[in-house]
């Protein structure tokens, strides 16, 4: 059985590029799957960064509102002393205190 040149380059051809694209492919495959596992580790670190930020901006929310409510009380207590303050000073206002005794004499 004769085959012609032809015949025989595209045969061998074949089985060459048969038995190459195993090869391929399962370095195809290999480098896909350690793709894939840096990814999922890469996702799961994100994951993770993005729980702690979470928690830490509720932390920060919290202690903002602690804070505030603070500052409400303190200011209120502010307006309360100015209050008495005002009070005070007007009993003793040296120009009223003038003024009286400028019309008693």
């Amino acid at each position: 059985m004769c085959i012609s040149p032809t015949e025989w380059i595209l045969s061998h051809n074949l089985q060459f590029s048969l038995q190459k694209r195993p090869k391929r492919s399962r370095v195809r495959i290999h480098n896909l799957s350690r793709r894939k596992q840096c990814k999922e580790k890469i996702d799961k670190d994100m994951e993770l960064k993005n729980l702690k930020l979470y928690m830490e901006n509720i932390s920060i929310i919290e202690e903002n509102e602690k804070l505030r409510k603070q500052a409400t009380l303190l200011h209120q207590e502010n307006l309360a002393l100015m209050s008495e303050f005002q009070i005070i000073f007007s009993k003793h206002d040296p120009i009223k205190i003038d003024k009286s005794r400028n019309t008693m004499h």
